[in-house]
């Protein structure tokens, strides 16, 4: 019999505890426990990237990460990647608008790979996107559209940031 953990994360900005077994993925965790089946299984390797959440604010290939190694740690999936009463994300909308999905498996983890470049650097370059994607395998879309979106995601924080300073310098009396 395997040994048992209690284990206790935010996910997508929500408490939980639960007891799991040692040999537990956070995959199946979050799919099979909690219901957040956006976190999409493919290889199960930590090879293809379709697993892909972020583990306090990095992107983690969920199928080789423990559900004990995330005890006490937070975890956004897809599901927590906009706000919590609908709205999408910058990034989620620059997908739709790129048509940057076609069967959109690998979505979810190409989303939040994404969104976790952009929250460390504003200013990407194609290099930087592309190695921000590199964990993340699509068999569809040749990647196109998915650099696309990254960039427009981009573009859109950039001005956001700026519209922010100005509005700063308003309020301060510059």
């Amino acid at each position: 019999m395997g040994s048992t953990h209690e284990i206790e994360m935010r996910v997508n900005g929500e408490t939980c505890r639960e007891t799991v077994s040692g040999r537990m993925s956070l995959a199946d965790f979050l799919r099979d426990v909690l219901e957040l089946t956006g976190t999409h299984l493919g290889c199960e390797h930590g090879v293809c990237g379709a697993c892909t959440v972020l583990l306090e604010g990095e992107p983690v290939r969920s199928c080789i990460v423990l559900a004990a190694q995330a005890d006490g740690h937070t975890v956004t999936t897809i599901e927590g990647a906009g706000s919590h009463d609908g709205p999408l994300s910058v990034v989620q909308e620059e997908f739709c608008a790129a048509h940057a999905l076609q069967c959109g498996y690998c979505t979810p983890g190409m989303v939040l790979a994404g969104q976790a470049l952009l929250e460390r650097n504003r200013q990407p370059t194609p290099a930087d996107i592309d190695e921000a994607l590199s964990g993340n395998i699509c068999r569809c879309t040749g990647y196109v559209q998915i650099r696309e979106a990254i960039e427009r995601a981009a573009r859109r924080h950039r001005l956001e940031d700026e519209q922010e300073e100005v509005g700063a310098d308003d309020r301060i009396g510059h």
